[in-house]
């Protein structure tokens, strides 16, 4: 007997209604089960990659460890992420070499904060500019330029403390320098992470980027603080002019799209101006600056200090300077870590707000701590805290900006 295709079809759609119920039964407890092995479910999700424009399926909602590193699965990325990790242990053994040293030919906490001021001015200043030529011109080539440029700082900081003639306008000049040459190398390079990868993983990248900027000051300072006593400052300050070619390799290798040009041909000084304009407009990236300028300002500067502190109030070398910083940069690795792993199940808003208090109840404990080992406990709930809060704004910050 022949039955009709439209009665088979309608014989086929009966069958899977009456085991429609007994599915989702099923799948209802298999969920459960899920739960109670805190395993969480994994759905997929059709996101278009940012650069190619192909639709990819990824996971949505999946925690584990392998989730973890995913942003590595960008060739261009990889690249710029092993480079930074060498070149950012260099600039953290140059950083802690540099304020010990400052501390160590004048004596002078005031010095100590005009160093790190006279160098984040510039930064804060050229960054409005920077951003407009990020916008403009390719970014891996404004990179590559303010790497060398800091390159060359490293390089002759180092020969000033070798042959004796740095002092402290001396340092003071290469610090505005540097700033100079950061200023241009912020904004490029946190654009530049949205091409590197693409729009799903970009909380993931940001996170290991921040991973890898502190664990560079648990390795950096740890390092510095053994050298600074043994072989001397400038090795220190020549080994940071080395790990920058490291970044730079990495970033002459990736292989990019071409560069799309802005429909606007406005002037830079126009177009820092609209970028002003629309911070200020735009409520949530007006508050993410508001606050990271207020953090920045008041809170982050506490490493400024930190070689009194080791020195006058806890009675420590630069060994015991160095392991001050790496318990904040400790903390903050772990801090990056957990962020991968699991940042898209809380909100960035509370993570921000967590990590700021959290913060700031540390800092306060370290301001009356007379132990050295509870200076480092708190340092690393600080370093911990801080990071919540400039990976999670950073990344609300990137995405608003990226929509505009």
């Amino acid at each position: 007997m022949i039955i009709p295709l439209a009665s088979c079809r309608r014989l086929q759609a009966d069958r899977l209604a009456a085991c429609a119920p007994a599915t989702e039964f099923a799948e209802r407890i298999y969920r459960i089960q899920l739960k109670c092995r805190f395993v969480a479910t994994t759905e997929t999700a059709r996101i278009p990659e940012d650069i190619t424009g192909r639709a990819r399926r990824v996971p949505v909602g999946e925690v584990n460890w392998r989730t973890t590193f995913r942003a590595l699965r960008h060739r261009n990325y990889r690249l710029f992420f092993y480079g930074q990790l060498v070149s950012l242990i260099g600039t953290w053994l140059q950083q802690t070499a540099m304020s010990w040293f400052v501390y160590e030919i004048t004596g002078s906490k005031f010095l100590l904060g005009a160093v790190s001021a006279i160098g984040s001015a510039p930064m804060m200043i050229f960054s409005l500019w920077g951003g407009s030529l990020a916008d403009r011109y390719p970014k891996r080539s404004i990179l590559i330029g303010t790497q060398a440029a800091q390159m060359f700082c490293a390089f002759v900081l180092a020969a000033g403390a070798h042959l004796g003639f740095a002092n402290a306008n001396f340092i003071i000049v290469i610090a505005a320098l540097n700033g100079i040459a950061m200023g241009f190398d912020i904004p490029a390079r946190q654009a530049f992470t949205v091409e590197m990868t693409s729009r799903e993983d970009l909380l993931n990248a940001i996170s290991l980027n921040s991973s890898i900027f502190h664990a560079a000051r648990v390795i950096g300072p740890s390092i510095a603080g053994l050298m600074i006593g043994t072989v001397g400052i400038a090795i220190c300050f020549f080994l940071n002019g080395l790990s920058f070619i490291a970044v730079i390799a990495g970033l002459m290798m990736m292989k990019l799209p071409p560069q799309m040009q802005l429909a606007t041909q406005a002037s830079p000084l126009e177009h820092a101006w609209k970028g002003i304009v629309y911070s200020v407009r735009h409520p949530r990236v007006r508050t993410i600056l508001l606050l990271f300028f207020v953090v920045g300002v008041f809170g982050w500067s506490y490493t400024v200090l930190m070689p009194a502190l080791a020195r006058d109030v806890l009675g420590r070398g630069a060994n015991g300077y160095g392991i001050l910083i790496s318990a904040s940069g400790a903390g903050a690795l772990i801090g990056a870590l957990i962020v991968a792993a699991y940042g898209h199940l809380v909100t960035a808003r509370k993570l921000a707000f967590s990590g700021v208090y959290l913060f700031s109840a540390a800092m306060t404990a370290v301001a009356f701590a007379r132990s050295f080992y509870l200076a480092v406990a708190f340092l690393f709930l600080a370093g911990f805290g801080m990071l919540l809060f400039f990976a999670t704004s950073n990344t609300v910050f990137g995405r608003s900006s990226s929509a505009r």
